[in-house]
């Protein structure tokens, strides 16, 4: 037999046999379309019964994450956006599911900045945030999309009588808001009223707490202390990255913290946290971990005490090691209840702090101190509220004058008599006329010193 007739028997062969075994059938539509959906992954441990708190390192802005003793989750504010690809790394890390509730304390984009790309690695259910007038645009759209989304919003706003909104977590853990009060008590007015109403939490288990103060002010602080705010801590957030216009005295007097926090960016000295507000901290000997410095911090609590540990050596080399801090705060601090917690709520106001009080619109309360709360389940989160009108930020006039000034080199503006723009040479400095030309569709940021 010829070489070609063999080739030619040996094909034939090969297609009868092929022929003869059943075709494999297209996956069905649902298959095929579930195959290219891409699910959220989780890879975080199971709850282990205590308290876990994770101050995230997004660079120049705040980040907080909460895990309960029984596993409920709060993210408390979102960084920058260029802490986007950070957070949805690192939060499946960290989580079993859906965040229970995300916090945003309030509407400055290095507070926010970072929460579209959050949600869109891990997802949430739930989103607090303050209402206030007056919001930036891209702001607006970020809660229009999570509105859309299915997420249910909701605003801190207390009962009309006069108690807090609390936020049990479970196992022990409750999250209680202390400021802003609205429509209960006036918001506070002033410059830079974003700030002054930035949602002000406290975080409590056991006989450990930690103070979240956002960004609020030193206006803010005088407030919270007149009116006899829980203010003791273990720990404290440092507020408004340890700027010089919060963090006073008479409120690091009332808070006490054995460490505090504070959330800064690498590299950029004007934005760092305030020399005396550092010295205010070292001279009540309280631990300071900067996440500049430090990396990522771990808290953890067993109800008797936090241990923390750095994600890097302060020297820079290698993971830092822990350390701990004992919850129980001295009589003279704090009057605590059955559980190791400080009063939920305080009497009249302090002498020579009314006019706080009275600025704010709160009235002053006399008798003893309540520990009735309002509770809010996370399971059954109230309906959203009716949302309030937003101020329109007037623009500002373009009539060619120099009313901010930014470098080329960094993103943020100032107003021209900050001491920062002195630093900005001649070739990286840029003038602009209008607020809106110098945020530049939001990639700047006001400066934290001079608040332009």
């Amino acid at each position: 037999m010829s070489r070609p007739v063999r080739t030619f028997i040996t094909l034939l062969g090969l297609w009868l046999l092929g022929a003869c075994e059943k075709p494999t059938a297209p996956p069905p539509p649902a298959a095929a379309k579930a195959a290219q959906a891409t699910p959220l992954r989780y890879f975080g441990r199971p709850a282990d019964g205590k308290l876990h708190v994770y101050f995230l390192d997004v660079d120049q802005g705040d980040a907080t994450l909460i895990v309960s003793p029984t596993g409920r989750t709060v993210l408390v504010d979102a960084g920058p956006p260029s802490a986007g690809a950070h957070l949805a790394n690192r939060l499946p890390e960290l989580l079993t599911g859906k965040l229970d509730l995300v916090i945003l304390t309030h509407p400055h984009v290095d507070h926010y900045g970072g929460l579209s790309a959050a949600l869109g690695a891990v997802g949430a259910v739930r989103l607090l945030e303050p209402q206030l007038p007056g919001t930036p645009a891209d702001y607006d759209a970020l809660l229009g999309a999570i509105g859309t989304s299915g997420m249910e919003v909701f605003s801190p706003a207390p009962p009309a009588n006069g108690e807090p909104l609390r936020l049990p977590l479970g196992g022990g853990a409750e999250l209680t808001v202390l400021w802003p009060r609205a429509p209960t008590e006036k918001l506070l007015t002033g410059d830079n009223p974003q700030e002054l109403n930035s949602i002000v939490l406290r975080l409590g288990y056991q006989d450990t707490s930690v103070l979240l103060p956002g960004d609020a002010l030193e206006k803010t602080e005088q407030y919270l202390v007149a009116r006899g705010a829980p203010l003791a801590s273990t720990l404290l957030k440092v507020g408004a990255h340890g700027a010089a216009t919060a963090n006073s005295s008479a409120f690091l007097d009332a808070v006490r913290p054995r460490a505090a926090l504070v959330s800064t960016g690498a590299g950029s000295p004007e934005l760092a946290p305030s020399r005396n507000v550092l010295g205010r901290l070292e001279a009540m000997k309280a631990r300071v971990f900067r996440t500049d410095r430090d990396g990522e911090v771990h808290a953890v609590s067993d109800g008797q005490r936090f241990t923390l540990t750095p994600q890097r050596h302060s020297a820079g080399s290698g993971p830092g090691e822990s350390e701990s801090f004992e919850g129980k705060l001295d009589p003279a601090v704090a009057e605590r209840g059955d559980a190791g917690t400080p009063e939920r709520d305080a009497g009249p106001a302090a002498p020579g702090k009314s006019e706080v009080a009275a600025a704010s619109g709160a009235q002053p309360r006399g008798g003893p101190a309540s520990t009735q709360g309002v509770d809010i389940d996370l399971d059954k989160t109230p309906a959203p509220a009716p949302k309030a009108p937003r101020e329109e930020r007037a623009p500002s006039p373009a009539d060619g004058r120099t009313r901010y000034v930014a470098s080329r080199k960094s993103d943020v503006f100032h107003l021209p008599d900050c001491p920062a723009v002195k630093r900005i040479k001649d070739e990286n400095r840029l003038n602009f006329s209008t607020r809106e030309q110098a945020a530049s569709g939001n990639t700047r940021r006001p400066a934290k010193d001079c608040h332009p």
